[in-house]
């Protein structure tokens, strides 16, 4: 391996430590409580080396945020495939949601901005809405084969997708972090009785 390579390997090794020791702080210390400094101290390096890989806390959080979002994303299309009927494809990628949000508490949050600043400066991925996309695509699809107004899949997706989202936040801005039977209860039946409307 040759000098430029060795170095190369060496920046991408400290790039991937100081997003690691930002999110095990998150996990232990929360969002909110993060910063520059506590995660150079715990990469065991200078301030000024994080600031070389990125240029604040934000553009740190944003790149965690990154991969939040694809890690949903796989989880989403996974419970997608595994069925046909856009209702059964509808229910399986809600739960998939409402399964990740709650496995993944830490992603969710700093995904979502919840209890904080959201990150980004409003740049985006194809990633960020593919819960929304899916969601509207077996909306269409139910509407389409009921024979209803296809003109109505943008606005109801979005209802669900407002319903599911509020529902997460909530439970999770009360510290809930196991979902109860009552809680996924009240989804189960919100996804139904949305079918059964459109």
């Amino acid at each position: 391996m040759g000098l430029h390579e060795r170095r190369q390997r060496e920046k991408e090794s400290i790039r991937a430590n100081i997003l690691d020791a930002a999110f095990s702080l998150a996990k232990t210390e929360g969002w909110a409580s993060l910063s520059i400094r506590k995660i150079a101290d715990a990469i065991e390096y200078s301030a000024p080396v994080v600031y070389d890989y990125f240029e604040n806390k934000e553009a740190i959080l944003f790149e965690i945020s990154l991969n939040g979002f694809h890690c949903l994303h796989i989880e989403l299309l996974k419970a997608q495939k595994k069925h046909d009927t856009p209702e059964e494809q509808l229910v399986a990628i809600v739960d998939a949601y409402w399964k990740f949000a709650f496995k993944n508490k830490e992603y969710y949050q700093l995904m979502f901005g919840l209890g904080m600043q959201c990150s980004g400066k409003g740049m985006m991925k194809e990633e960020f809405s593919s819960f929304q996309d899916m969601l509207y695509d077996s909306t269409y699809e139910i509407i389409k084969k009921k024979g209803s107004n296809p003109d109505n899949a943008c606005h109801s997706s979005h209802a669900l997708f407002s319903a599911v989202h509020g529902l997460i936040s909530i439970m999770m801005m009360r510290n809930d972090d196991i979902p109860s039977t009552m809680n996924k209860t009240t989804l189960d039946e919100t996804v139904s009785a949305f079918i059964k409307s459109l």
